[in-house]
């Protein structure tokens, strides 16, 4: 590992949980002389990947940031099949729309339906149905500390073999009060790549079956663009138990 690289990552990922810092607060937080970020976060200034609010002095991630973003984006296979089929579910069921990748122990919002504005939103894997159908297949990792996001949190995930099963996981005001999801797989002949949600209000929560059975349909015939044989994705042990 490259030590200044991996500094500069970790400068980077402080501002993204916290928005907006000090040089102390970032020194603080990755246990590093001020010295040594100082020296990190003008080479990022330079690069744009960091600017310095004039009034505060405070420092945020940078418009360079927003490019690379947009690269990955437009170079996701997930999202490309995806963005067709989303805004009809949408109107389908009356309900919101995301599609997410795994990001370690949190998912990224990719894709969105019927507003594009929550893509780039980051969820914590645990609290959320789209995290947990990507914990239950194994493309997520749960922390060792998982934090409660509202007083609904689960802490402990449902048996990810009754997720990989049904092809469904639900979350009920866990990442946001007032809002539920309902979350299934998107896959590639050799894994599962992704997730895609309905997320409504609680007063609407539980969705009807003809919403469930929106949901399956799609994720299914994304999964088949993607080269996935069979749908939902299943494990051998879940086949042996069948």
């Amino acid at each position: 590992m490259i030590q200044s690289v991996d500094r500069a990552l970790r400068v980077l990922a402080v501002l993204q949980g916290a928005r907006r810092r000090s040089l102390g607060e970032i020194a603080t937080a990755l246990e590093l002389a001020p010295s040594t970020v100082h020296g990190i976060v003008r080479t990022l200034l330079a690069h744009g990947m960091v600017v310095q609010e004039r009034d505060s002095g405070l420092y945020r991630l940078g418009p360079a940031t927003l490019r690379l973003g947009n690269v990955y984006l437009d170079n996701l296979e997930l999202r490309a099949h995806a963005q067709p089929w989303i805004s009809e579910l949408a109107d389908r069921t009356g309900c919101a729309v995301r599609v997410a990748v795994p990001l370690g122990d949190d998912v990224v919002v990719v894709a969105a339906a019927p507003t594009p504005v929550e893509v780039g939103i980051v969820i914590p894997a645990h609290a959320c149905a789209l995290g947990k159908v990507l914990l239950a297949h194994g493309a997520c990792v749960l922390p060792d500390r998982p934090r409660r996001m509202t007083g609904e949190t689960v802490l402990s995930p449902r048996d990810p073999g009754i997720v990989r099963r049904t092809g469904l996981a639900t979350e009920v005001e866990e990442a946001v009060l007032g809002e539920c999801g309902l979350a299934a797989p998107v896959a590639t002949a050799d894994e599962v790549c992704g997730a895609i949600a309905l997320v409504v209000p609680a007063a609407d929560w539980p969705l009807p079956p003809t919403a469930l059975a929106a949901l399956h349909q799609t994720a299914r015939a994304i999964s088949r663009e993607l080269g996935a044989s069979t749908w939902p994705p299943q494990r051998e042990e879940d086949a042996a138990t069948a």
